[in-house]
């Protein structure tokens, strides 16, 4: 049957790309069917730290908007990105690429806190096409059939793409926090701190971060 065909395909995905991608469908699905609301959804701080609403903090980075040609497009493109990166650069390293997020989440609701933004699911669409963009700088792009551009220009097309559209690209500069993680300066062994109700955890990636430059298979566009 063709639906067990597409499950069959869906959970060959990398474990990452299918958990993120299968929980964004689910909560706008849920906000279609009005079991949710966005309301209990957005970033708000105050509701945060001062009513301990901390689901906030993640599940504004799974609601993309409604059904539409939006929700679809943003799909797409975290699908696609973010499946190449855990195949490709990430291949093996799923701790690592799960701190990416992390990183990159915690970065962008901070600089969210500056710009009173309360949705930033795209923030990460734009942070997860940056990050493979510049792993992969051989690689030449077809956007959508009208233009054909190395792939370190993907994300200056998706910021223009969004001016098109009528949307404000802070949420597309948001992406740049992605930028330590190839910066040469920044490989090596990398620390965060990890704060939970119970105390304080130390914590390093398991294996060490080689994020500073693309691998030779990589800058072939081979990966």
């Amino acid at each position: 049957m063709a639906w067990q065909g597409l499950a069959a395909e869906f959970l060959q995905v990398p474990a990452v790309t299918r958990a993120y991608t299968a929980a964004c469908v689910l909560t706008t699905a849920a906000v279609q069917l009005e079991l949710l609301s966005p309301f209990q959804l957005y970033f708000n701080p105050h509701l945060v730290f001062r009513k301990f609403q901390v689901w906030r903090l993640v599940t504004n980075f799974l609601f993309f908007g409604p059904l539409g040609f939006s929700f679809f497009f943003n799909m797409l493109f975290v699908f696609r990105y973010c499946r190449m990166l855990e195949e490709g650069s990430f291949r093996g390293r799923t701790a690592d690429f799960v701190f990416m997020f992390l990183f990159g989440g915690v970065l962008m609701t901070l600089l969210g806190l500056l710009g009173s933004l309360f949705f930033l699911g795209q923030a990460l669409m734009a942070m997860l096409v940056y990050v493979w963009s510049r792993r992969s700088p051989g690689v030449r792009v077809n956007f959508f059939g009208l233009l054909t551009f190395q792939a370190p220009f993907l994300p200056w097309a998706l910021m223009g793409f969004s001016l098109l559209l009528g949307n404000s690209i802070l949420v597309d500069l948001l992406g740049e926090p992605a930028y330590p993680f190839h910066h040469p300066k920044l490989a090596g062994p990398l620390w965060t701190c990890c704060f939970f109700p119970r105390g304080l955890l130390w914590a390093t990636s398991i294996t060490s971060w080689r994020m500073s430059s693309p691998t030779s298979l990589e800058a072939r566009g081979c990966c």
